[in-house]
């Protein structure tokens, strides 16, 4: 069996989806016409013969993009680094997936969604974040054993070492918020597949190395489903000294089965984070670290206490390390423009800063 056709469940769609959205100019598939939207077969078959050499174009540029990984990936296993990759829990409408499984899907029968994804107000905003994703329809994918979520984790392990779900509560209940809706507040929480969806993944692929993505509102029932296969948590740094202050994230209140961030791609740096704190979360991380701390020392003083907590991984974005300030600021939840745009570059990891993290790792065991 070649490349192509052990990667057929989701290959042949997506090659033939992106063909006929470059046919039609790049635009949503919603706006289709109904014989290539609803997807008809005699359509789609002339389709194929048709729109051939651009199907085996995508086709292709999918091979060259895996090769080139997996290359990266026996690279990093050969340097003794492993890779952690991230699977957010929802898609987006404007996708292959949608597109070839509009079932799977709570969409009207234009097709178009019903509720969408987002969750309600917390620290990251007032209004809640509206991300728009369709929503699952979750009884139609219990009666395929969840194939389609047993697939798309096969493939993400396939691709990294530790699986980081991206809103991992959404599993246990999900924020639906009313198609149209122009903010997230007025949504409400909807159960989700929970345990049923992990026992289907783990009797076909395994031990499920998946880090969960705790942040936001978290529930009793959510800590339960992580207890309950082990999954590690996450920890913000950031998040244990601001004026909304959670215990969890102090690193005396961790377990061993967690994972400590000083910051993620969703915070600013913590340079900029501490320039925007104020006098009484200034005062709160000084007496925490039980010495002075200012805007120049803040990040290397985070990733101390990140590096010797008792959380088996600690992990500082590369700004951290670099001690940049919000002008290296990765995302900013809920604005949709401007972001993921930093880039580092080769002469900023100096030797110096290499020496520095390495005798902080090596301090702390973490070699």
């Amino acid at each position: 069996m070649d490349a192509a056709q052990a990667e057929a469940t989701w290959l042949d769609d997506f090659a033939l989806f992106m063909a006929l959205k470059d046919a039609h100019e790049g635009s949503c598939w919603l706006t289709w016409d109904p014989e290539f939207r609803e997807g008809h077969q005699a359509s789609l078959v002339r389709a194929r013969e048709q729109l051939a050499d651009e199907i085996e174009q995508h086709r292709f540029r999918q091979f060259l993009f895996f090769r080139q990984w997996h290359a990266l990936r026996a690279y990093a296993h050969s340097q003794g680094v492993k890779l952690i990759g991230d699977v957010p829990i929802f898609i987006a409408l404007d996708s292959a997936d949608a597109w070839s499984h509009p079932d799977y899907f709570q969409l009207d029968r234009h097709h178009h969604p019903r509720a969408v994804a987002g969750v309600p107000p917390d620290y990251f905003s007032v209004t809640g974040q509206l991300w728009g994703n369709p929503l699952y329809n979750w009884n139609r994918l219990q009666q395929t054993g969840y194939a389609w979520w047993v697939d798309r984790m096969r493939a993400a392990m396939k691709m990294v070492d530790l699986v980081r779900v991206d809103h991992f509560r959404g599993f246990e209940a999900n924020w639906s918020v009313p198609a149209g809706s122009q903010t997230a507040k007025d949504g409400q929480w909807i159960k989700g597949p929970g345990a049923k969806l992990f026992e289907a993944m783990g009797q076909r692929l395994g031990p499920l190395p998946i880090l969960a993505e705790d942040l936001g509102s978290i529930t009793p029932e959510v800590y339960e489903l992580m207890e309950r296969y082990q999954f590690p948590g996450m920890r913000v740094l950031q998040f244990a000294f601001s004026d909304a202050q959670e215990g969890r994230f102090l690193p005396h209140h961790y377990v061993r089965n967690t994972v400590v961030y000083t910051g993620t791609h969703d915070n600013d740096t913590t340079r900029g984070w501490y320039a925007s704190t104020t006098a009484m979360e200034r005062a709160l991380l000084q007496r925490y670290l039980g010495q002075a701390c200012d805007e120049k020392s803040a990040s290397w003083m985070l990733m101390r206490l990140a590096w010797a907590s008792v959380a088996n991984l600690a992990v500082a974005p590369l700004q951290d390390i670099l001690n940049l300030g919000s002008e290296a600021r990765m995302n900013f939840p809920g604005r949709s423009a401007g972001w993921w745009r930093w880039r580092y570059q080769k002469n900023q990891l100096t030797s110096a800063l290499l020496d520095r993290l390495g005798e902080m790792t090596e301090t702390f065991q973490r070699n």
